[in-house]
């Protein structure tokens, strides 16, 4: 049976700002990807235990909560290996071993488009 999530990519989308969080969320949706979005990582471990048809997170560094986006990546990779992670951040550069890509800010949300498009596939 073919579900919302099924036709459209499921991307997760966590950012504390809300502004920006609702500019990359519009985007994604007028892309064609199915979006859930929350402001901290506590929120995004709690859907991706209740999901499994996420595909992609697209998290900031600097969250409020008990866990940074830096956090958020290491346990998803650490337990849903097969979700792919988009770090962003205005201040701080990360690893490459901390996300399958870091995206610096502020961000062209084209350039976030076509890297969920290569990653949620």
């Amino acid at each position: 049976m073919l579900t919302p999530d099924n036709i459209h990519p499921l991307v997760l989308v966590v950012e504390d700002e809300p502004l920006v969080r609702m500019d990359i969320t519009l985007a994604l949706v007028d892309a064609g990807f199915s979006v859930i979005e929350v402001p901290d990582a506590d929120e995004a471990l709690e859907l991706l235990e209740s999901r499994n048809s996420i595909r992609l997170v697209f998290t900031d560094v600097e969250l409020p909560g008990t866990l940074n986006g830096l956090d958020l990546a290491h346990t998803i990779k650490a337990r849903w290996p097969q979700i792919a992670v988009l770090v962003t951040s205005g201040r701080v550069t990360v690893e490459d071993e901390d996300a399958d890509l870091f995206i610096p800010k502020p961000y062209d949300t084209s350039m976030v488009i076509d890297q969920a498009r290569s990653f949620a596939v």
